[in-house]
């Protein structure tokens, strides 16, 4: 008579191995590059907060300054500028060299100022008077001008006037320019005493051409 041996609980089944993950090896040159751009980044950032920190102490105009005024310290005051790149200004160390010069053009408050800016020469000359022309766009006779600029009036005879009349000319000198809202182009002009009068008549008339002559 045979028997048969009856096991008791569960069988344990065969354990896995375990996974072995193969680690990534860096390439070299992939390592150099990375810490290059590491490197370049913090330059970047050094450069940009050195641009940022680095200031100088330039010259602005505290009030306003009309064109042919004569510089005093009063009319300006020192401010700090960051980077400047781009810029012109007159450094705030040298100031006795603007105190005592003439403002080429007007001079607004809270701007910078720069040599172009002034002169040492008189904008109106013995003999001459200072007058404004209002002229349309299509009357100016450059894009733009500058003080300096060397102007010839010339004034057209009337309408009515007898065997076409006769043109008379003018010499004046740009001393500086405004633009209204209205878009029309002023002129403020030097020119003789002696012209002005016929000149003030012939612009209430509109009977006034003008021409550049010479640059500044």
């Amino acid at each position: 008579m045979a028997t048969t041996a009856e096991t008791s609980g569960p069988i344990d089944a065969p354990i896995a191995p375990p996974r072995v993950v193969r680690q990534r090896r860096m390439r070299p040159g992939l390592l150099g590059l990375a810490v290059l751009l590491v490197a370049l980044g913090g330059l970047g950032a050094a450069f940009a907060v050195t641009s940022v920190r680095a200031t100088g102490s330039y010259l602005a105009v505290a009030r306003a300054v009309p064109v042919g005024t004569v510089l005093a310290a009063d009319d300006l005051f020192v401010v700090q500028v960051a980077g400047g790149q781009g810029l012109a200004p007159i450094p705030a160390d040298r100031v006795d060299e603007v105190i005592g010069k003439r403002a080429a053009v007007a001079l607004a408050p809270g701007t910078l100022v720069a040599w172009e800016q002034l002169t040492d020469q008189p904008l109106i000359g013995p003999g001459q008077q200072q007058l404004s022309l209002g002229l349309k766009a299509s009357e100016v006779p450059a894009r733009q001008l500058h003080p300096g600029d060397k102007l010839l009036l010339i004034g057209r005879p009337a309408r009515d006037a007898e065997g076409g009349g006769t043109s008379t000319r003018f010499e004046a000198t740009v001393i500086d320019t405004a633009t209204p809202e209205d878009g029309e182009l002023v002129l403020y002009l030097a020119l003789a005493e002696r012209d002005v009068p016929a000149v003030v008549v012939l612009a209430g008339e509109s009977r006034i051409a003008v021409v550049l002559k010479t640059a500044a």
